[in-house]
């Protein structure tokens, strides 16, 4: 890989993971495009790793007092704000790892397609734009609740749908919810843990096994790229979420499934 496709590529990782305007339908237009080869599996779990260690950093806080509530429940039966989150955002989890880890070889065969992309990036954008102008936006991720959980959890899975977005459907799940715009998108991240963390898992698992060359100075300057515009994205992300709604989003994803139509066609 030349220096110019890991800057641009880790770029495309970092700055569409958290954002609902779907990493899968950016990450296609290289090849579309400019004819780019696919980087590689070991490319893709070491930008995997870059977005997770941005999560997970700039949450910190957050995840740690959901870690300590959550070992508390379990030890003391203490209940908290942060224990109930924490048992909702593993019970959300459930739902994608399970259909991941069973029809992971059926989507990569049947649904990774640019037509599928392009589908579900209008789809699900005009479903995005639907649910932030209908939604009530009274609750924080603290009122999620045990259904609501589930029912985010659902929505996460389908974003293994290419072009779908996982920020952009569960954060669609969010505000259907009830949940103001940062909450939603707050939920949203915190579920990417372990969501995240179980994909870099499997492929690590399978990088291991494999016997994949190795540019390891390409893997640590796309797993830095892709951290640094992730954390700066996330933190960009939730100031402006208030202050300019989902509607520059959805209109984003209209004119990108649009272009990806044209240039397919």
């Amino acid at each position: 890989m030349s220096f110019l496709e890991v800057i641009v590529l880790a770029l495309i990782q970092g700055l569409t993971e958290f954002l609902p305007i779907s990493s899968s339908a950016h990450l296609l237009l290289p090849s579309v495009l400019l004819g780019w080869q696919d980087q590689g599996l070991a490319f893709d779990l070491v930008l995997n790793i870059g977005t997770l260690a941005a999560v997970v950093i700039y949450f910190q806080k957050d995840l740690r007092n959901m870690s300590f509530a959550w070992f508390n429940s379990i030890k003391h039966k203490q209940t908290t704000q942060d224990s109930k989150l924490a048992w909702w955002i593993i019970w959300a989890t459930i739902p994608a790892a399970l259909i991941g880890f069973f029809g992971k070889d059926y989507i990569e065969l049947y649904l990774r397609s640019g037509y599928v992309v392009a589908t579900t990036t209008v789809f699900f954008g005009l479903l995005l734009w639907w649910a932030d102008a209908k939604a009530v936006q009274i609750k924080t991720e603290y009122q999620t609740g045990l259904k609501g959980a589930i029912f985010l959890g659902c929505a996460q899975a389908l974003a293994l749908i290419p072009g779908t977005s996982r920020s952009g459907i569960t954060i669609t799940a969010g505000l259907m919810l009830g949940l103001t715009r940062n909450a939603a998108a707050r939920f949203s991240f915190l579920m990417s843990v372990p969501i995240i963390s179980m994909a870099s898992g499997y492929d690590l698992l399978k990088f291991i096994l494999s016997d994949q060359y190795v540019d390891w100075g390409s893997l640590m300057l796309g797993a830095g790229v892709s951290f640094i515009s992730a954390i700066l994205c996330i933190h960009v992300f939730l100031i402006l979420l208030n202050k300019v709604g989902m509607l520059p989003f959805v209109i984003y994803r209209l004119i990108l499934g649009a272009a990806l139509f044209y240039v397919l066609s």
